[in-house]
C-alpha cells in the first residue's frame, strides 16, 4: 500500500469537474512526479489530494487512514507539507523568521529542525537576517521548501518548485529534492520541466483533461516512444 494515494479522485470548482478518476500515489522515501500539459488539471489534483478541493467521487488516505474529510490544516499535523507556485513567502519577513512561521504547529524546540534545514540550502544560512522579499527566486523557492520542512512532514507537495529558476537552479533544487527524499520523506510534485523531473522519479504519472493518461517509473514514462513525442518534445 502507498504511503500516500489519491485514489480514484474526480473533482473541480463548482459545478464542473476537472479531475476524473485520478489516482495519484507516493510510498515513503520516493518521489512522484505530475507531468502533463498545460490544463491537464495537475496543480488541481495536487490540491485536492492536500484537501483544498472537494471531491465528489474517490479518496485520500496517509499511511492507511482515510483523510479525505480533513482540512489542509489537519493534513499538516497528520504529516503533510504543501509549496504552493506563488505566494510561497512572507516577503516582510527575513528567511529565519519564514522558517519560524513554518514551525507554527511545533511545540517542541525545532531548533535541530532548523539546522538541518540551513545544513541542506547553505544559502540561507548566510542570509538568514536578510528579508526573503530580497532573495533571488531560486533563493525563495529554498525559503519556501525549507519553511515546509520546519514542520517535520512525512509528505513534501511540491507545486512547480523550478517555475520560472535558471536551469542551473533547477538542477539544484532538484539535487536537494533528492537530498529530502533520502530522508525518508515522500515527495509529491507538479513540475513544468518534465523531462528532467522524470529522470529524478521513482514514479511518474502523465495526466490528460483530469485523467491518468501514463502512469510507470520515471525511467520508463522516458524512455516511451509516445511519451516523448506527446509530452517530453520528442
Amino acid at each position: 500500500m502507498s504511503f500516500l494515494i489519491g485514489e480514484n479522485m474526480t473533482g473541480g470548482y463548482g459545478a464542473a469537474d476537472i479531475l476524473h478518476d485520478c489516482t495519484l500515489a507516493v510510498d515513503l522515501g520516493q518521489i512522484a512526479v505530475i507531468v502533463g500539459p498545460n490544463g491537464a488539471g495537475k496543480s488541481t489534483a495536487m490540491k485536492a489530494v492536500f484537501g483544498m478541493l472537494n471531491l465528489r467521487g474517490g479518496q485520500v488516505r496517509l499511511d492507511g487512514q482515510n483523510i479525505t474529510t480533513l482540512s489542509p490544516q489537519d493534513r499538516v499535523a497528520k504529516g503533510m507539507g504543501f509549496v504552493p507556485q506563488t505566494n510561497n513567502i512572507f516577503t516582510s519577513l527575513t528567511v529565519e523568521e519564514n522558517l519560524e512561521m513554518g514551525a507554527f504547529i511545533r511545540r517542541d524546540d525545532f531548533s535541530s529542525t532548523m539546522e538541518q534545514v540551513y545544513e541542506l540550502f547553505p544559502i540561507l544560512r548566510e542570509k538568514r537576517r536578510q528579508p526573503a522579499g530580497e532573495l533571488s527566486g531560486g533563493q525563495r523557492q529554498q525559503v519556501a521548501v525549507g519553511r515546509a520542512l520546519m514542520t517535520k512532514p512525512k509528505v513534501l507537495m511540491l507545486d512547480e518548485p523550478t517555475a520560472g529558476v535558471s536551469p542551473i537552479v533547477m538542477d539544484e533544487l532538484f539535487d536537494r529534492i533528492i537530498e529530502v527524499a533520502r530522508t525518508g520523506i515522500s515527495i509529491l510534485m507538479v513540475e513544468q520541466n518534465a523531462r528532467q523531473a522524470l529522470e529524478i522519479a521513482d514514479k511518474g504519472y502523465v495526466l490528460v483533461q483530469g485523467r491518468n493518461r501514463f502512469t510507470d517509473t520515471g525511467q520508463a514514462l522516458l524512455a516511451d516512444p509516445e511519451v516523448r513525442r506527446s509530452f517530453l518534445g520528442g
